[in-house]
């Protein structure tokens, strides 16, 4: 039995599987947090560009919206993870879950790195790259949990 063969049988898994209302509830606490990691990463990106609140210091706008997005990815992984295990197995095997949890790493760790330290002293001409890649792969993950939504 592999690992998510194992995950899938699981008491949490199987529980989750069997009511409507769990998986409802858990559905929507996943929404509830993907809000919070998408409206943190507009703010944020959308003022690295200059775009936003440009006249505001740019800790100010940043440090809020990253408190937001690292909420907003706490309750969004577990709640998925929750709602993963009821499909461990398929899910795992899927094209597009498959890109949305590299965008989501990939977005996490533009944002934890490479954008702390464009905040932090790099020169001002290195935000909007910054923003406009982080924007990129922030959205990116957005659509990627759409379409793993919708063209399961």
């Amino acid at each position: 039995m592999t690992w998510l063969e194992w995950l899938e049988a699981t008491r949490v898994a199987d529980a989750v599987r069997n009511s409507v209302v769990l998986t409802a509830g858990l559905s929507a606490v996943h929404l509830l947090g993907f809000t919070l990691v998408t409206g943190g990463a507009l703010v944020a990106n959308l003022r690295l560009l200059g775009v936003l609140l440009a006249r505001q210091p740019l800790r100010v706008i940043v440090r809020p919206a990253t408190r937001g997005i690292a909420i907003g990815l706490l309750i969004s992984v577990v709640t998925g993870g929750l709602l993963f295990s009821t499909r461990a197995t398929t899910a795992a095997e899927n094209g597009i879950f498959q890109t949305k949890m590299t965008l989501l790493a990939s977005a996490s760790l533009w944002h934890l790195f490479v954008q702390r330290r464009v905040r932090l002293g790099s020169p001002d001409g290195n935000r909007p790259f910054a923003g406009l890649v982080g924007l990129t792969l922030w959205m990116g993950l957005a659509l990627a949990g759409c379409a793993f939504i919708l063209l399961e």
